[in-house]
């Protein structure tokens, strides 16, 4: 079948087409931050104490053992990091059976990217077992390959995840637009060499060389997207 999408991402002379798009998951497609956070209250409080809200800047974003980790540490909770990475895993997952709201304009960018072809790759800290289930909701068609935290030696903030998403897609990560919410996520995709689209959801995140932020991705399309490989 004839397609009537225009081909948006014809590469120039010199080279400076967008190859592949890179996007974090957790609160940047789907509103999911407070879920973990909720999750973490829960559990700690289960353990008996109580979290302090000026830590969810300090974990937002993280990878679960940076994140647990600093938990444990702030507390003085008797429990071990994989006892409460299970505990942490379930009580997310518990929020997540019933509803999982997408972020405003995330199912209409997918769908874009998607109607023209353009390799994408869901990048995130969380678990294998956390991305599965949600890709039900996102639609695991929508993604060329999935990269899940406890699939690296390193995740974010290291650049591991996004050079392992570029490499997987066949792109310089030079010419990939990477799509985060938090500084850690933004970390490491600037340490791969991307440029990156922030769009913050707890903390503020400060504009960059290479790094432009927007209020939503009601604000990003397919065009925009090929407007960063320009600077």
């Amino acid at each position: 079948m004839t397609s009537t999408v225009p081909a948006l991402g014809t590469r120039t002379a010199e080279g400076s087409a967008l190859q592949a798009v890179l996007l974090d998951m957790d609160g940047t497609l789907v509103d999911t931050e407070g879920f973990w956070w909720d999750a973490e209250v829960a559990v700690f409080g289960s353990l008996g104490h109580a979290l302090d809200e000026a830590w969810r800047e300090v974990v937002v974003g993280g990878p679960m053992t940076r994140s647990a980790g600093f938990l444990i540490e702030a507390t003085g909770a008797d429990i071990t990091l994989p006892e409460l990475t299970v505990l942490l895993n379930d009580g997310f997952e518990e929020r997540i059976s019933s509803a999982l709201p997408l972020m405003p304009g995330a199912a209409r960018l997918l769908a874009e990217l998607a109607a023209h072809e353009v390799p994408t790759a869901l990048v995130s800290a969380s678990h294998r077992r956390i991305i599965d289930r949600v890709l039900t909701s996102l639609g695991p068609e929508h993604f060329a390959l999935t990269v899940a935290g406890d699939e690296v030696e390193r995740t974010k903030p290291y650049p591991d995840p996004y050079l392992l998403a570029a490499a997987g897609l066949g792109a310089d990560p030079a010419r990939c637009a990477v799509i985060e919410d938090t500084a850690t996520g933004v970390a490491a995709a600037e340490a791969a060499g991307c440029h990156v689209v922030a769009v913050p959801s707890v903390a503020p995140i400060p504009p960059a060389n290479r790094r432009t932020v927007v209020p939503s991705l009601e604000h990003v399309n397919l065009p925009f997207l090929h407007g960063l490989m320009g600077y």
